[in-house]
C-alpha cells in the first residue's frame, strides 16, 4: 500500500487521474497532433529567425505550456508513453519498434486508442505510428509507415491533408465522436537513410528535378548566418548549415499543421474539437535526442479547447509532462481509465499523469516533479537513464555510466557531429562548453541548479552543499520508480529481489560493485 507520503507526491492517485469539471455540453473529438524529433524551433517560443506562421496562430488560441517534458528523449519509446501514459519501463517499448531493433509494449498495456474504442470513439492515424504491437495500438482508420511510405504519409502534406479529409468525411460519423492522432515525420533527418534528399530531407517534394513536387508546399530556406543556435551546441558553420535544412523542414511541418486544421474547420469541427500539438522529443543534435537533459526532453505543447475560451492565449509556466497527455484526453470524453495489471504481482496500472483540462488558465498553481526514463534508442545503444525535474533543480541518474554515451546513426552522419568529431581528432578549436570525451563519459549521477545553471553545463551531484537537495531529489526518483514498476529500481549496483522468498519482502541486494 502507498504510504500517505506517495499519495501527497502524486494526488492523482487519491480519486482518479481524470478532472472532475463537468460541462452542461460536452465537446466531442480530439485531434493530437506530433511533430518528429521538434524542439522549440517556433516563432510562438521566441525563435524569432523562423517562420511557423500556421503553429504561431494555433498558439494565439491556445494554452502554451511553456514548461512541457517528455518522459523519454527516443522516438519508439516517446510515442509509446504518449499513447499509452505509462513510462517506457512500465510499457515495455524499451527501444525503437521498426526493422531489427523489433521493441513493443507489453502486451496487456492499454493504449490511449484501445480504450477510447472500447467506448465507441472513433480512432483515427495519419502518419509515423512506430508502435507495436497492433493488439496495443489499434486504430480503425491507419494510413501509416506500415501501409505506406513513410515520406508520403509524415512529410507530404498534400496526401496527408487529403488523408485527414477522408478521415473526417468517410469514417467519422456524426453519431460517434472521433480521436484522430496526426504524427508528423518532419523534421527527423533523412541524410542517412535518404541523402539524396538532404540532411533532413528539406530537399524532398520542393520540385527540383529528381526530388517530386509536393503540391501545397511552399518551401522556405534559411541562411546559415541567420539560424539561432541553442545554447548546449557549439556554434559552427556545420551546425548552423545542419540547422538551416532542420528549420526548412519545420516550415513545412508548420504549414502542414495549417492544412490539418483547415481540413478541421471546414468539416465542421473547429469548435467541437480539442487540439493538442507537441513533439516526441528533442532535436537530433548533440545534448539533444537520447539525452534527458533539457535539450533532448522539453517540448512544445500548446491545447486548444474550444469549451474554454478563457485559456485561449494564456501562457502556463507550471511544468508539465507528455504524460499527462491520456488522462487529458480521457478527461475530454469522460471515459475512465481502465482496472488491469499488465503484471499481476505489480497490482493495478495507475496513471501518474493528470490531466491538464483544468489548469489550461493556470499560473503557477501546479508544482509537481516530472519525471523521465529512457533505456535505448537503437538496440545497440543501452544507457539507461532516469531523471526528475522539479521547479529549481535537474536530476540524471546514469545507469550505465561506466560506459561511453552511445551515438545513434542518424546522428553520427549529422554535420554538427562530424564536426565536432574532425575537431576533436585534429585538435582543432571547438567552441562548445564541453568536449567529446566529457559528452561520452558521465558521472553516476549528474545534479543541476538551473536558477544559477538554465542550460545544465555544471554538475553539483558530488558538491558538498548540494547534498541535502541531492538525497531529496533521489528519494522523490526511488519512489516514482517504485510506483511505476521499474525493473531498473535497484540498478546498477544492486539486484532486485522481488519473487519466492522475497515476494512479500522486496530487496536491492547489493554487487559491490
Amino acid at each position: 500500500s502507498l504510504s500517505l507520503w506517495w499519495l501527497l507526491l502524486f494526488p492523482a492517485l487519491l480519486t482518479s487521474p481524470l478532472s472532475r469539471a463537468s460541462s452542461a455540453s460536452l465537446p466531442r473529438n480530439v485531434l493530437l497532433i506530433i511533430a518528429d524529433d521538434a524542439g522549440l524551433e517556433i516563432g510562438a517560443l521566441g525563435n524569432s529567425a523562423i517562420h511557423t506562421p500556421h503553429l504561431d496562430r494555433l498558439a494565439r488560441k491556445s494554452a502554451v505550456f511553456t514548461e512541457a517534458y517528455t518522459s523519454v528523449s527516443s522516438c519508439s519509446p516517446s510515442r509509446s508513453a504518449i499513447l499509452t501514459g505509462l513510462p517506457v519501463h512500465q510499457n515495455g517499448m524499451y527501444g525503437l519498434h521498426h526493422d531489427v531493433h523489433h521493441f513493443n509494449s507489453h502486451d496487456k498495456v492499454h493504449s490511449v486508442s484501445s480504450i477510447l474504442m472500447k467506448h465507441n470513439i472513433t480512432t483515427g492515424i495519419i502518419g509515423k505510428k512506430h508502435v507495436g504491437p497492433k493488439d496495443v495500438y489499434p486504430f480503425e482508420f491507419a494510413e501509416t509507415e506500415e501501409n505506406n511510405s513513410i515520406n508520403s504519409v509524415g512529410r507530404n502534406i498534400t496526401h496527408m491533408k487529403l488523408l485527414v479529409r477522408d478521415f473526417l468525411s468517410s469514417v467519422a460519423t456524426p453519431d460517434s465522436p472521433f480521436f484522430l492522432y496526426v504524427a508528423f515525420h518532419d523534421p527527423h533527418r533523412c541524410g542517412h537513410t535518404q541523402p539524396q534528399y538532404g540532411y533532413f530531407c528539406e530537399r524532398y517534394g520542393n520540385g527540383e528535378p529528381g526530388m517530386g513536387r509536393i503540391p501545397d508546399w511552399d518551401p522556405v530556406l534559411y541562411k546559415p548566418a541567420d539560424v539561432m543556435v541553442p545554447a548546449y551546441l557549439p556554434d559552427t558553420p556545420a551546425t548552423r548549415e545542419d540547422i538551416a535544412a532542420q528549420y526548412t523542414t519545420i516550415s513545412r511541418l508548420d504549414q502542414g499543421v495549417g492544412l490539418v486544421l483547415q481540413e478541421l474547420h471546414d468539416a465542421g469541427h473547429a469548435d467541437d474539437t480539442l487540439v493538442i500539438f507537441s513533439s516526441d522529443n528533442g532535436i537530433p543534435f548533440p545534448l539533444g535526442r537520447t539525452n534527458l537533459y533539457t535539450g533532448g526532453v522539453k517540448e512544445p505543447l500548446f491545447i486548444f479547447s474550444p469549451s474554454d475560451p478563457s485559456s485561449h492565449g494564456t501562457v502556463v509556466d507550471a511544468q508539465v509532462s507528455l504524460l499527462d497527455i491520456v488522462p487529458t484526453v480521457l478527461d475530454w470524453f469522460k471515459v475512465p481509465y481502465p482496472h488491469y495489471s499488465i503484471f499481476k504481482k505489480q497490482g493495478r496500472v495507475k496513471l501518474t499523469g493528470w490531466s491538464l483540462l483544468e489548469h489550461l488558465s493556470t499560473q503557477g498553481k501546479m508544482e509537481r516533479a516530472i519525471f523521465g526514463s529512457h533505456i535505448l534508442h537503437e538496440v545497440t545503444m543501452y544507457y539507461p537513464m532516469r531523471s526528475v525535474r522539479t521547479k529549481r533543480y535537474t536530476l540524471i541518474h546514469n545507469l550505465n555510466y561506466w560506459a561511453p554515451f552511445p551515438i545513434d546513426q542518424d546522428g553520427y552522419l549529422s554535420p554538427s557531429f562530424q564536426d565536432i568529431l574532425v575537431r576533436t581528432r585534429s585538435g582543432s578549436p571547438l567552441p562548445w562548453h564541453s568536449t567529446l570525451q566529457e559528452y561520452y563519459f558521465r558521472k553516476e549521477w549528474e545534479l543541476f541548479d538551473r536558477k544559477s545553471d538554465p542550460h545544465e553545463f555544471l554538475n553539483v551531484a558530488y558538491k558538498p552543499l548540494y547534498q541535502p537537495v541531492l538525497a531529496s531529489l533521489q528519494s522523490q526518483l526511488t519512489g516514482w520508480q517504485n510506483l511505476t514498476g521499474d525493473p531498473w529500481l535497484c540498478s546498477p549496483h544492486a539486484v532486485l529481489e522481488n519473487s519466492g522468498h522475497y515476494k512479500q519482502d522486496v530487496q536491492c541486494m547489493g554487487l559491490d560493485n
